[in-house]
């Protein structure tokens, strides 16, 4: 890891190194909070949890091989090096910061309401048809997996598309401090964690502080179909480039058409030219996606034949719209995440499934004050499109059941007290042939509603 020595991480996490002088000039070969991960060489790094404690394990790791650990606690006479810190999260945050400048290559920051992990594949494909490209993996996104995500970068590595993600004020300087984007992308704010930030107003204020942290003469993507991201017309004398639907946008889609769970068609306009495109995964919103990507490439200098082919290579995720079928079911595994937003955008994209159209939600959290009228507006929303069973889980859940069946009478719906009882109710409930969306937050554990239904079929995933 390029410029990692003992004596400069200690340096850059104002730690004290405490060993060897002829070990202070030796490189760590990976850092890594998990003990079960350690290799030879590497820098482990003490978390402590609100379980377990990763100072209980140093002993371990070092007879593993890690080269040194950082340590909030003075270890006495060892017999091997460690770097004394305050506070191990905070200092992994600044090594973080340290071992980005070493490697000196940019940085594409994606954060918003909805869509960030599906806006990150999305640039990753895009960038990737010309650079080697390190994206975020799985939820890493967040004050820890953030770093994490940071340090499996290597010299070879041409940009790295990272996401950021918030549940309050504060976090996304915190977040941004480490990543100073040369790019920084923001898909939307929507209604999403107002348990703390309360207002579409306090998710823009939360989100837009990666503003201050865009490299200078770096570059600002937002979505202009957002009422609120359409107000920003400058960022530290930056031009913001703006994608979406409407045709005031520097880039935009329009002929969009829905091509069943095969995707959806788009042609996609852009100051360069225009081309048809086909994104392998369904729902409008993947348009937007295709778009930001759009945006990147173009910033990247890539050709149009080249973001085309970005959008068409586009892998789906599990739990993120990925689509299984199975020998008795087609299953929309969404079931990662959900808040009002893209509960309404999954929900109208099973419409165009095969068979029977199902939909299994559960609970939706961090909404606030609101959460219960939430609810029962995605269950209004719901009742108003061409399904013909909703299945729910959980305390909120009712609300959303409710609104449901005010909004159509003749819709099968049935509330659950909860996921278990919900998954015991099933194997009565669903039919051959069902095409079934299983979506909730990612609390409500709903991924064991998507094994259940898969557990007993031969499957396959769909692209």
């Amino acid at each position: 890891m390029k410029n990692l020595t003992l004596e400069h991480i200690a340096a850059a996490c104002s730690g004290r190194y405490i060993g060897a002088e002829d070990k202070k000039s030796m490189c760590v070969s990976d850092i890594t909070t998990d003990s079960r991960k350690v290799t030879h060489g590497c820098l482990f790094v003490p978390i402590k949890g609100a379980r377990v404690d990763g100072h209980d394990y140093i002993g371990q790791v070092m007879e593993a091989g890690a080269l040194s650990v950082l340590s909030e606690k003075d270890l006495g006479a060892v017999e091997f090096p460690y770097i004394l810190v305050e506070s191990s999260l905070q200092a992994v945050k600044d090594i973080a910061e340290y071992y980005l400048k070493q490697l000196n290559i940019p940085v594409v920051g994606i954060t918003g309401s909805v869509g960030k992990t599906s806006t990150k594949e999305m640039i990753a494909a895009v960038l990737s048809r010309k650079y080697r490209v390190l994206k975020t993996q799985g939820n890493f996104n967040n004050e820890l997996g953030l770093p994490l995500t940071v340090f499996r970068l290597r010299k070879d590595d041409e940009i790295a598309v990272l996401e950021m993600g918030i549940s309050d004020f504060g976090e996304m300087s915190r977040l941004a401090k480490v990543a100073r984007p040369h790019t920084g992308v923001i898909t939307n704010i929507g209604l999403c964690h107002l348990e703390f930030l309360k207002s579409r107003d306090g998710v823009f204020q939360a989100k837009t502080e990666m503003f201050d942290y865009i490299q200078d003469g770096g570059h600002v993507i937002l979505n202009g179909d957002d009422d609120k991201l359409d107000q920003v017309s400058e960022v530290h004398g930056i031009r913001p480039l703006k994608f979406g639907l409407d045709q005031k946008n520097d880039i935009y889609a329009d002929q969009i058409e829905s091509r069943g769970l095969k995707g959806v068609g788009c042609v996609i306009h852009t100051p360069k030219g225009s081309f048809e495109t086909l994104i392998p995964i369904p729902g409008i919103h993947m348009v937007y996606n295709a778009l930001a990507g759009t945006c990147a490439g173009l910033t990247y200098n890539l050709t149009l034949p080249e973001i085309k082919a970005g959008i068409e290579s586009l892998q789906p995720v599990s739990g993120r719209f990925h689509i299984i079928e199975t020998d008795r079911y087609t299953i929309i595994d969404d079931c990662y995440n959900a808040n009002p937003v893209s509960m309404k955008a999954s929900l109208e994209v099973l419409q165009d499934g095969l068979g029977r159209k199902v939909a299994l939600l559960g609970d939706m959290g961090e909404l606030g004050e609101e959460e219960a009228k939430l609810h029962a507006q995605v269950g209004t929303f719901a009742g108003g499109l061409k399904l013909d069973a909703l299945y729910c889980a959980g305390p909120l859940c009712e609300n959303l059941a409710r609104g449901a069946s005010q909004a159509n009478p003749q819709l099968e719906v049935r509330h659950f007290t909860d996921r278990e009882t919900m998954m015991e109710k099933l194997p009565e409930l669903l039919r051959q042939g069902d095409t079934i969306l299983v979506k909730a937050s990612h609390f409500m554990q709903f991924e064991k509603i998507v094994e259940l239904l898969s557990s007993d079929s031969s499957k396959k995933d769909c692209v």
